[in-house]
């Protein structure tokens, strides 16, 4: 739903330019119906197995997206504390919200027992002890699954991986079945399931179904030994196509090699879906402040920074870079695009080949809906840019900017400062 009409980059029927005008630069921009297509799509292509597609929570939280997904009959997978009250906030339904991650709090999970939610995905044998006690100084039982470290190679980013047998989620496959086997029996426990998520922005589908069939098996094992098992869990890591040469999952091939693998299973099936959904659906819209020509290098100095989007500094991820107005020139000019703030690494982009740009251009940084807001900073004390959605030929500010008293918010001087 970003196409260019009549030479102007458009969000739906709506163009950025005219955004721009109205709430200023940075911004990130939304399109609804890019949302609700990408959240049909997964829920079509499993559609036999009737799955609860938990949406995660950590791609991209904004209440207005988590809202809508709500409205669609979404779940949610939730990794703190803070993720479980947006959800409730936005009208999730709390018997649909899974709660995973790898360090939750007494506290925390204190709230997801008494909110009643759906099941706490346990990631090891001493967490699964706090639970049991939490749960009984609360007179209530709670519904848990194990996740298992699969020890499988997803072939993405060594940040981003999360089910090789070096990384710090789960317990690991071999180690399993004694360890589920004790937990079963905790008291205010009822265990029923078991979860696995091999990493993030996969973009084939061998390691999830590798994740599942080793579900499969160990599932078989406990059930030899007496432990039911009701829910299996894929997890998500669905990739999409950052560069222009990659393919995004193909999540209609992976379900036709993994539903016969889950439906033997007997199980009910968990999706936790996040990048996938979400970052397509989102850019970064920035402005150009100055043009500059180093004696190896030209830069276009923008007015967003890492602070706003960090992928790029962190992981060296790629984005698409184009420019919100099209040019009838066909002359490009290999450029550095980066950003205000006093680090090297504040960069979007490094020789990338663009037209003849200049001080006030807008430029749009593509697929940045998935991990661009919520992993926004206020280093060098900056404001984090307004998020906006736009619904056909609307468009809708769905967090405003932050101001400059924000930034100071919380902050007290001390009585001998004052």
């Amino acid at each position: 739903m970003f196409i260019y009409k009549n030479g102007e980059l458009t969000c739906e029927k709506v163009k950025l330019s005219e955004i721009a005008s109205e709430v200023g630069t940075p911004f990130y921009v939304y399109s609804q119906e890019t949302l609700l297509r990408n959240f049909r799509r997964i829920k079509n292509a499993f559609a036999s197995l009737n799955p609860v597609i938990a949406y995660s929570v950590k791609a991209n939280s904004n209440l207005s997206i988590l809202r809508l997904f709500a409205h669609e009959g979404s779940g949610f997978d939730i990794v703190s504390g803070g993720e479980l009250i947006r959800v409730l906030k936005a009208g999730g339904l709390p018997e649909k919200i899974i709660y995973a991650g790898v360090g939750k709090s007494i506290e925390e999970l204190t709230l997801a027992v008494k909110s009643k939610i759906m099941m706490v995905n346990l990631e090891s044998e001493a967490e699964a002890e706090i639970l049991s006690k939490v749960a009984q100084n609360a007179r209530s039982t709670v519904r848990a699954a194990m996740r298992i470290n699969p020890d499988v190679e997803a072939h993405t980013h060594e940040y981003i991986t999360t089910g090789k047998k070096e990384n710090k989620f789960g317990v690991s496959y071999k180690s399993a079945p004694a360890i589920i086997s004790r937990i079963a029996r905790l008291p205010n426990i009822e265990f029923v399931g078991l979860h696995v998520h091999v990493g993030s922005q996969i973009l084939d589908t061998s390691a999830h179904v590798s994740g599942a069939k080793r579900l499969a098996s160990l599932l078989g094992t406990l059930r030899s030994e007496g432990v039911e098992i009701r829910t299996i869990n894929i997890g998500g890591g669905f990739g999409i196509g950052y560069m222009d040469h990659e393919k995004p999952m193909n999540v209609e091939n992976l379900s036709r090699k993994i539903i016969p693998i889950l439906k033997k299973t007997g199980c009910r099936v968990i999706l936790e879906p996040g990048r996938f959904i979400v970052a397509p659906a989102g850019m970064l819209i920035t402005s150009i402040n100055y043009v500059k020509s180093g004696d190896q290098k030209q830069f276009a100095i923008v007015d967003a920074g890492m602070s706003d989007l960090i992928r790029p500094s962190l992981y060296k991820a790629y984005h698409r870079i184009i420019p919100v107005k099209e040019t009838s020139s066909r002359k490009k000019i290999e450029m550095d695009i980066v950003g205000p703030i006093c680090e090297s690494a504040d960069f979007f982009g490094k020789e990338r080949r663009l037209p003849q740009v200049k001080a006030g251009d807008l430029l749009a940084i593509c697929d940045a809906g998935a991990y661009g807001y919520v992993m926004a900073s206020n280093y060098n004390t900056r404001r984090r840019p307004p998020e906006i959605l736009v619904k056909g030929n609307r468009f809708f500010i769905i967090k405003k900017r932050e101001s400059y008293d924000d930034l100071f918010k919380g902050e007290e001087f001390p009585p001998h400062l004052k």
